[in-house]
């Protein structure tokens, strides 16, 4: 399973798969990159670690939700 990190870089976000260097998509607010990861996902099996502003882990969600391994929230 593949990971991805959505982070604020300067004035934008980003989701940007783990070990690349690249951006995979960007946006102007968390909101607009959450929404475009979904679409981003929507034939990948991932799983995508969301960050606060500050660096800190926020949340960890999986795509698709039926190949999470646990019962989790998120």
């Amino acid at each position: 399973m593949d990971n991805y990190h959505i982070t604020k870089d300067g004035d934008k976000w980003k989701l940007t798969k783990e070990g690349g260097e690249r951006a995979s998509i960007t946006a102007d607010t968390k909101e607009q990159i959450i929404q475009q990861t979904r679409e981003f996902m929507d034939n990948k099996v991932c799983s995508v670690k969301i960050h606060k502003e500050d660096g800190k882990l926020q949340e960890e969600r999986t795509y698709q939700r039926k190949n999470d391994p646990k019962s989790t929230k998120g």
